[in-house]
């Protein structure tokens, strides 16, 4: 019998803020929300943005101000509002008027020669037969060169992209713990993942008591590794600006970092870990070892999760390079305009609308997952479940970047499932489609294409689809994550968020069978049954997961259980509901900090107890069996 793979825990950060309690979701249908809801969620961004700060019952603003909340949300909600999702690049990023370039240039000096000081270490090993180097007092020598000569000059331009999907402007991971020089996707995965554990309302410690440590499970990767100064980025770039390659920067680059973190400064964790990687499917592949593993039964617990901080110059003009972001010269075009406000940078991703090009976004994701059983028995909070994943090549290609047939395939399963599991009339009338949506011309016809024939071989005549990258942009290889933490607001609030920044669909989008709600959907709580995740990645990178609802899962679980089984889960379900509230309501306060275990309990070798039946570790309740059940007893 395969375990139902639940979601018993969600957190992270995105441009739209924090992810837990349905945070970051109701940044997106702000208009939407009850007043009590909005207030809330204004301050926990503002507390998360360094704007308002709270002590002993008072609330303080950035000045030091004391104020009663609704006038301090007042005085600064447009702020707030104005410093999140996609905007202009904020220069605490980067200067968008200022990019460092080197530009070469020949230059020719007086009398036909050139003289110019160089440090020692600096010169060529093989000197140039027009070059005359001259010894000076320390480490500088003189060169004089006969004839004309290449200099590398350092420069700035302009930038050519300007919108990114930032995190709120204000919010520094780095300082909430001791980074020492973590690059910006670790700080983000520390505190994501802090955010997913306290999310769930249950302590871990409590959880690991329940599993052996060979039970537990971490997959959590990004697309492109951590290429800031501080990772990858500072390791190529350093020695050819004159700066020292640190010790950190090539071991802390890796894209399976995040894992890796997780289990050395959050968990502790001894049991399976891994990263996948597949480009904008990369949090989707994760998932899909998680999913299985939980099935399987091999585990009990898994935290997935996701990190990526692209929004650099070096990163953005990759992508530029290739035609895939919106340049402001396009935007331009696009909108007939002399030039860019706040605003036309706020609509610069529109999927499925005449659009012209991804924007590029960063985010951090973890959910936690858990058996069905272990979930019953701790009395954990179920915010939904993913009985599967399913991923497809694109087989022979002409270009490794263009899309081809394997979404057709992942997303045509996991359609599949949804009407086994569930029903015709579930698939038909409670899904919708969480599309990949990048706002590209190629996705808009594409994606458009796969999602509409899907519907049709189903029967769906009006599917709906949404597009968050219209709010955050495009994080890469944690799309997936943004994705899944936002569509379960839809089952706390009731809507599905409209592609707003989108005015019109464009004439070549197929859409007989779809329906691109312009505007928040409201669809009521149990008014969705399952969503489908989708990813579309370069290189042939596609993945599809349906997501199911709270309600269904309930249901689910109850034909396995029983009746008395799920009552008895809703009496212990009580405690996990108000530890995981009062840590909202501290964590919106700006109470809290993310875990981070730094030469924490750190176990040798010698403090193990090993038999050959098992194997005990100081500090975890139940042993590691060495006992295997051997599955090739028939060749045995």
């Amino acid at each position: 019998m395969s375990q139902l793979p639940v979601i018993v825990g969600f957190g992270g950060i995105n441009p739209a803020g924090r992810a837990s309690s349905h945070h970051a979701y109701r940044r997106l249908i702000l208009d939407r929300l009850d007043a009590d809801s909005r207030r809330q969620t204004l301050l926990s961004l503002a507390t998360l943005m360094n704007l308002a700060s709270y002590d002993d019952g008072n609330y303080f603003n950035a000045a030091g101000e004391q104020l009663p909340l609704d006038d301090l949300l007042l005085q600064i909600g447009q702020q707030i509002c104005d410093n999140t999702l996609i905007r202009h690049i904020h220069p605490d990023w980067f200067d968008v008027r200022a990019v460092m370039f080197n530009r070469p240039a020949e230059v020719e000096g007086e009398d036909n020669q050139l003289r110019f000081l160089l440090r020692r270490r600096h010169l060529p090993r093989q000197i140039p037969a027009n070059w005359k180097v001259r010894d000076l007092s320390g480490n500088q020598v003189e060169v004089t060169v006969t004839g004309r000569c290449e200099i590398i000059f350092p420069d700035t331009k302009i930038a050519q992209v300007q919108s990114a999907g930032m995190l709120p402007t204000g919010f520094e991971p780095g300082k909430l713990y001791q980074s020492r020089n973590h690059p910006r996707n670790l700080q983000m995965t520390v505190y994501a993942a802090s955010d997913a554990l306290h999310s769930s309302g249950i302590p871990f410690e409590r959880i690991l008591d329940r599993v052996r440590p060979d039970q537990v499970g971490v997959y959590a990767s990004n697309s492109i590794g951590q290429l800031d100064d501080f990772g990858f980025g500072g390791l190529t770039k350093f020695p050819a600006l004159g700066k020292r390659t640190t010790s950190k920067q090539m071991p802390l680059g890796y894209a399976q970092m995040p894992a890796d973190f997780v289990n050395a400064y959050v968990l502790g964790n001894v049991g399976v870990t891994g990263g996948a990687l597949g480009a904008c499917a990369t949090f989707l592949y994760n998932l899909r070892n998680a999913v299985n593993d939980i099935r399987n039964g091999v585990r009990k617990v898994v935290l997935v999760g996701g990190s990526d901080a692209p929004v650099t110059p070096e990163i953005i003009e990759g992508f530029r390079a290739m035609g895939a972001l919106a340049e402001d010269k396009d935007l331009l075009a696009l909108d007939g305009l002399t030039e860019l406000g706040d605003d036309d940078y706020r609509r610069a991703c529109r999927p499925f609308g005449n659009n012209c090009g991804f924007t590029i976004g960063e985010s951090s994701q973890f959910v936690l997952l858990m058996s069905d059983d272990l979930a019953l028995e701790l009395g954990a909070q179920i915010f939904g479940a993913v009985p599967d994943v399913f991923v497809n090549a694109d087989g022979h290609k002409k270009s490794i970047s263009a899309p081809g047939i394997g979404n057709y395939l992942c997303l045509g399963k996991a359609a599949g499932l949804i009407r086994s599991m569930l029903g015709d009339e579930a698939l038909r009338q409670r899904s919708f489609v969480q599309a990949h949506g990048t706002s590209t011309p190629q996705n808009r016809v594409t994606e458009s294409h796969v999602i509409n024939e899907i519907a049709r071989a189903f029967g769906i005549h009006s599917w709906p689809v949404a597009a968050i990258k219209s709010y955050l942009g495009h994080s890469q290889g944690t799309a997936g994550g943004d994705q899944l933490s936002l569509s379960l607001g839809t089952w706390q609030y009731g809507y599905i968020p409209g592609i707003l920044t989108t005015p019109e669909i464009a004439s070549d989008v197929h859409g007989s069978n779809l329906l691109f709600p312009l505007d928040h959907l409201e669809v009521g709580v149990d008014g969705i049954d399952a969503v489908l995740l989708n990813s579309k990645g370069f290189g042939g990178n596609n993945a599809s997961a349906p997501l199911l609802s709270p309600r269904v899962t309930e249901q689910l679980l109850g034909r396995r259980h029983g009746i008395r089984a799920m009552d008895t889960w809703r009496e212990r379900r009580e405690s996990a509901v108000e530890t995981a509230g009062a840590y909202d309501d501290a964590c919106s306060k700006g109470q809290t900090r993310p875990t981070y275990l730094y030469d924490h309990a750190v176990l040798e070798g010698s403090d193990l107890h090993i038999s050959a039946e098992e194997i005990r570790l100081p500090g975890y309740a139940n042993p590691v069996s060495l006992v295997e059940d051997n599955p090739f007893k028939d060749m045995c």
